[in-house]
């Protein structure tokens, strides 16, 4: 039986939703929470103080996690789902919401579940079909109308590159979700979880140090934001992720990104008073029917 036919546990029939919905609520609501916590922090900084704070919280969680089937030479892709999240991932995000909207990378983040297609394809072999390229393909014309609508401003001085630097984020993320989809067999996904923020707060740790100059003035809203993003979101969301991969194919828990826009966009609108013009609305519009013709 295939991986997209075989039949979920009964236990999987509620507890992977709500995992995911968990995952996708909390997502959403970070691209907001990054921005507030750049009005005090650079990016550098905020990085670290976000991965050191999810990673204080795994010497609590050792005791309960099942220790790893690790097998020689799995160092080499445990390396490539550390590079690839957080490393490369938040270098890029936290940079992209330092030049666009979080409303506007939100709506980035729906490239995903198509970038994992493709994902799948280069790393797994798996088909593409004609459907998922040409959804792709819209789904960038899209952004890039979004990118080219978007006016520069004093929260976003130069949003294509935000933009692009989002979209660099978002293949990571898709190259994360192939390869934790691989190792979810063998090792624990709150195992895996704790591995990326301890990486995380190591290999941010030089860029954190050398810009410390400056925390004592940062306002409570960042600190706040920054405790948000490290004990929930980089903890939590991805837990609740992988563990909803390890009761479901990837692609189908792929599609639960396409609600993280929605969620980024109200976040925005609700808290930052983010709004878009009407044509950056109807670029969102492309975007969506991208990913509905590449999940057709």
């Amino acid at each position: 039986m295939s991986e997209d036919t075989a039949v979920l546990p009964r236990s999987a029939a509620w507890l992977a939703p709500v995992c995911l919905a968990g995952a996708v609520f909390l997502w959403g609501t970070s691209f907001m929470a990054a921005k507030t916590a750049l009005t005090g922090f650079s990016p550098s900084v905020l990085v670290w103080l976000r991965m050191t704070l999810a990673a204080l919280t795994v010497p609590f969680l050792l005791g309960r996690i099942p220790k790893p089937d690790y097998r020689p030479g799995d160092w080499k892709i445990l390396s490539l789902l550390c590079l690839m999240q957080p490393c490369l991932y938040f270098l890029l995000e936290s940079h992209a919401l330092n030049l666009t909207t979080s409303s506007q990378a939100g709506m980035v983040s729906s490239l995903v579940p198509l970038f994992v297609a493709a994902g799948a394809r280069a790393i797994l072999g798996e088909p593409m079909t004609r459907g998922s390229m040409l959804g792709l393909a819209v789904s960038m014309a899209g952004v890039v109308w979004l990118s080219a609508a978007g006016a520069p401003a004093a929260d976003a001085p130069d949003p294509a590159l935000g933009n692009l630097l989002e979209v660099g984020a978002m293949v990571c993320a898709a190259v994360y979700m192939v390869v934790m989809k691989r190792l979810s067999a063998r090792y624990s996904t709150w195992w895996l979880t704790g591995l990326q923020c301890v990486a995380g707060a190591l290999f941010f740790l030089p860029g954190g140090l050398g810009n410390l100059s400056g925390l004592a003035d940062a306002p409570a809203a960042a600190w706040i934001a920054v405790a948000y993003l490290g004990l929930f979101v980089t903890l939590g969301a991805f837990g609740l992720y992988n563990m909803a991969m390890t009761l479901m194919p990837a692609g189908r828990a792929a599609l639960s990104i396409n609600l993280v826009p929605l969620v980024a966009l109200g976040a925005g609108w609700l808290l930052l008073g983010e709004t878009l013009a009407p044509v950056q609305l109807a670029a969102c519009g492309v975007v969506g029917v991208g990913v509905w013709l590449g999940r057709r």
